[in-house]
């Protein structure tokens, strides 16, 4: 039996699409889930083995990691809280003797920045680096699924309110990190010390996009650009933490920057099949966006 991988956050798009993968891979697979619910009765259906705990719990982290060979580690980007349970990881992992820490960083990580989630991404990295357990990094740039944060408003109202101004971006769907994932974490030896920035097939501005939601879905959707203070109080009626508006307003201007922009084959070299384009993602996604 191949040896046994861990896979956090893994109701959560990438781990999903990570698991799926892995299954069909025939490698056994445990993941650590947030609570029991519908979606992990669905992955320990499919034979994956749950375990329920939080990140910041170090004896919860510790016991998912008992046994594993390798882990994928992700953090939400909508709550605080990222270094503490980079470092609970990073000591579970040391304890247990595990072999390979594959990382979900971003594409914005780095040491100087307003956003504190770019700059504690880039400060997870190091502490990771720094761990002695053997590390793979990868960043992507803004996930395709960003368009179904306002699914309702393109559904609603045919348009897409936001304040990335004129910036470009190459979405990459959630499905393409999941092969990426398990991919390394299938051979993590041939990926250690590596860091890999993953994007999408082109790069598109909003009004790129917005065109694509129109040819897709067969009717006129408009993107409408917004000042970033604006977008705040957008994300503040809808409830989103101060948290997350603070990192998506400063990720609005690193968008604005070219922080985001980019694109490249690695996703199609690691795994052997190219990223989904935008539309082939709206495509498989339209009820999202139907009335």
């Amino acid at each position: 039996m191949k040896n046994k991988v861990l896979i956090t956050g893994a109701t959560g798009a990438t781990g999903r699409n990570a698991i799926k993968t892995l299954l069909a891979l025939n490698i056994p697979v445990r993941a650590l889930v947030h609570k029991i619910d519908e979606r992990s009765d669905e992955l320990e259906k499919q034979g994956v083995e749950i375990f329920q705990g939080d990140l910041l719990d170090f004896e919860a982290v510790s016991k998912a990691l008992e046994g594993i060979d390798t882990a994928y580690f992700v953090y939400p980007i909508q709550v605080p809280g990222i270094l503490e349970a980079t470092a609970f990881f990073a000591q579970a992992a040391i304890e247990n003797g595990v072999n390979h820490i594959l990382n979900m960083s971003q594409i914005s990580a780095r040491r100087i920045a307003k956003s504190h989630a770019a700059q504690n991404h880039w400060l997870a990295e190091r502490l990771l680096d720094r761990s002695g357990v053997p590390v793979t990094h990868i960043r992507p740039t803004f996930f395709a699924e960003w368009l179904m944060y306002f699914a309702d408003e393109i559904r609603l109202n045919n348009r897409i309110v936001l304040p990335f101004g004129d910036g470009v971006y190459a979405p990459i769907a959630a499905e393409d990190q999941g092969r990426v994932i398990a991919a390394i974490l299938s051979n993590p030896k041939e990926h250690i010390g590596k860091t890999y920035p993953l994007y999408g097939p082109v790069e598109m501005s909003q009004y790129e996009i917005a065109a694509a939601l129109s040819k897709e879905l067969g009717r006129n959707i408009e993107y409408i650009p917004i000042p970033i203070e604006n977008f705040k109080e957008v994300l503040s009626d809808r409830n989103f933490s101060p948290w997350f508006i603070q990192h998506i307003s400063n990720v609005a201007q690193d968008c604005r920057d070219g922080i985001f922009a980019g694109t490249n084959k690695i996703v199609e070299e690691l795994t052997g099949q190219a990223p989904l384009a935008i539309e082939d993602y709206i495509s498989k996604n339209k009820k999202a966006f139907q009335n």
